[in-house]
């Protein structure tokens, strides 16, 4: 034990305060803390904030043990036998909370590399973190930050890792992997994520002992490939892995194409399963993640490619039918991209039959039913073995790790194109990612971002000069968008005409009246008062049809049909004979006769405006008809 290398570090010199830290890891530090037990940030999280990168989590040990921490909150349970922790939820996340006693009597204080007494001259605090620490799997995770006292421990020299760029052990690497052979997938995960370099012992030992990661639990291998391919860095995963012999583990398929492709010299770059993990990890972070079933997605559809080759305007519509949502604007975008031409072999071919329409659809169903059949290559032993027939002088290691249930959702994914591709109608409002609906798996957001991905892919592989799939897709959508604006528009100024056109009928009713029931003296002060209210309420109508009035010349120019304005022109009438009215009415009474002449007129005036109504309702059908 070398205390000559203990650092306590003010992480304000970094950048690092408490702000920095999530609410809810805050109030769970808080709460133990006012407890009178002592509590920290361990782990990843303090590495990602020395990086100046949002944590993936938030992750906290204490001097508490398990069941007293599970009393002190609400919402608390303990998981785990070999490494039994706690987890709190608050609010809607969930923090680890682990237990520095726990910790030593689950490592029983192996007594070949670890100090089972305080020496003399530490401090009792140092001991029991350093002693904690020696159990992490890399330096760069064996961090502690205590946010109330803005100090960071470090015991391993995790800092100098972290500036050189290493990955490190903190025990021999052979003795770590043994170990726990999950650090050797984490080791990858975060040599992708990070862009960590392996120091010489790990990379021997990765390579000694990649096959025990077969004796781990099925579903810790899919915990760990899913934080490696959902997080943003799923395309240097997948090298990594294909690296060091891991992926034919993990695989097979997917190792044995890429094996292929690399034997028949082609660039990685021109790969398509690269590409399209190359193209998710655009869309992903860390604080954006994605739910497993969209790589799984990929996966499937990749496989059902490499065994069924499809025509390029195929897979653009298969994709623009996702993207868009709808199957008719997806056959429209990959007809006029006919020209579009790429480099995947084999997955793509080069045809240039004409297919109509029909032919187009009916394609698109049937490789949607290919894309779901592949998935019982990721799901059942049989199902792997029967696919890997393809390359036969690759050995498959029959690992299967992903649920059937799990199968069964991504096969959703697929279906509304499977079954009855033309009943698919659910076209996009937003064409946003909500990445909160897609990292819980809300199938429609899954379809959208699959859509989006094939799409880059596809325009990632053109060949030829032509429109760009990406620029060419977003100038779809956005017209898309300029038409439901528009037709917004006009539905909800038409109903506010509709409102206004039953006020004027009203007010027209009140002039009629007002000559039965007043006096001559009083009928001039009243239908002066109402005179003052119409020209209030015409000024209103003016306005706020005058934006739809625009609107309406704009899209009549651009089909070249002529305006009907007959509303306007008649509030605008009524306007002025109104403010007429008013005028009159401020005269003397032997002017009396001449003004009952202009309320005549004006009442005639609203007579011919109601016998104008059919052909306003015409009117507004034929304005109607232009947003179709």
């Amino acid at each position: 034990m070398d205390m000559s290398k203990w650092k306590k570090l003010d992480s304000r010199s970094f950048g690092i305060h408490r702000f920095n830290i999530t609410e809810p890891s805050r109030i769970v530090l808080n709460i133990l803390r006012k407890e009178g037990f002592e509590a920290y940030l361990v782990g990843g999280c303090v590495r990602d904030l020395l990086l100046n990168k949002t944590p993936k989590d938030f992750d906290v040990i204490t001097t508490a043990k398990l069941k007293e921490i599970r009393k002190k909150f609400r919402r608390a349970y303990i998981v785990g036998r070999r490494f039994p922790i706690c987890m709190v939820r608050i609010k809607d996340t969930v923090i680890e909370v682990s237990s520095f006693d726990t910790v030593a009597s689950q490592i029983g204080m192996k007594k070949e590399h670890h100090s089972t007494h305080t020496p003399h001259g530490c401090d009792k605090k140092d001991f029991i973190l350093w002693r904690n620490s020696m159990q992490r799997d890399f330096t760069v995770n064996s961090l502690f930050f205590d946010p109330f006292m803005n100090k960071i421990y470090d015991y391993a020299d995790g800092l100098v890792d972290l500036r050189s760029s290493k990955l490190r052990t903190l025990i021999p690497a052979q003795l770590s992997f043994k170990e726990d052979s999950a650090r050797i997938l984490r080791g990858i995960r975060l040599a992708a994520r990070l862009g960590l370099s392996f120091s010489k012992d790990v990379e021997t030992a990765i390579r000694n002992l990649s096959s025990s990661i077969m004796h781990l639990a099925e579903a810790r291998i899919m915990m760990e490939l899913n934080y490696m391919l959902s997080y943003g860095a799923a395309e240097p995963s997948l090298c990594l892995l294909q690296r060091f012999n891991l992926l034919k583990i993990l695989l097979p398929f997917q190792a044995a194409y890429l094996d292929q492709q690399h034997s028949v010299k082609t660039d990685q770059s021109s790969m398509m399963l690269m590409k399209l993990f190359f193209s998710l990890d655009k869309l992903v972070t860390c604080d954006r993640p994605i739910n497993c079933r969209l790589w799984i997605a990929i996966l499937a559809f990749h496989i059902a490619l490499v065994k069924n080759p499809q025509d390029a305007r195929v897979i653009v519509a298969f994709a623009s039918i996702l993207y868009l949502g709808e199957w008719k604007e997806g056959i429209k975008f990959a007809r006029e991209n006919t020209e579009v031409q790429v480099n995947f072999i084999p997955e793509i071919l080069r045809s240039f039959k004409f297919k109509s329409d029909e032919e187009l659809a009916k394609e698109v169903s049937q490789f949607a039913s290919s894309v779901q059949y592949s998935i019982d290559a990721l799901i059942d032993k049989e199902s792997l073995s029967n696919s890997m027939t393809r390359y036969p002088i690759f050995q498959s290691s029959g690992l299967v790790f992903v649920s059937k249930k799990m199968g069964q959702d991504v096969a959703e994914i697929f279906q509304v194109l499977a079954n009855n591709i033309e009943s698919y109608k659910n076209r996009r409002k937003s064409f946003k990612i909500d990445y909160n609906m897609l990292g819980q798996g809300h199938l429609c957001e899954t379809r959208f971002v699959l859509g989006k991905v094939i799409l880059e892919t596809m325009s990632c592989g053109t060949l030829e000069a032509g429109e760009d799939i990406e620029q060419e897709i977003n100038h779809m959508h956005q017209s898309i968008m300029d038409e439901n604006d528009d037709m917004e528009l006009y539905n909800k100024v038409k109903k506010q005409v509709e409102v206004k056109k039953d006020r004027r009928q009203e007010l027209a009713k009140k002039h009629i009246s007002v000559k039965k029931k007043y006096s001559p003296d009083e009928e001039e002060v009243v239908l002066g008062k109402h005179g003052v209210v119409e020209t209030e309420e015409c000024e209103e109508i003016t306005k706020e049809n005058q934006k739809v009035h625009e609107t309406f010349i704009e899209i009549s120019d651009q089909e070249n049909m002529p305006v009907k304005s007959t509303e306007d022109e008649e509030i605008e009438n009524m306007k002025e004979d109104v403010e007429k009215c008013q005028d009159k009415d401020q005269r003397p009474l032997r002017l009396k006769k001449k003004a009952d002449n202009q309320q005549k007129a004006i009442r005639q005036k609203i007579k011919r405006y109601k016998q104008n109504s059919d052909k306003e309702r015409e009117s507004s059908l034929i304005l109607s008809s232009l947003f179709k």
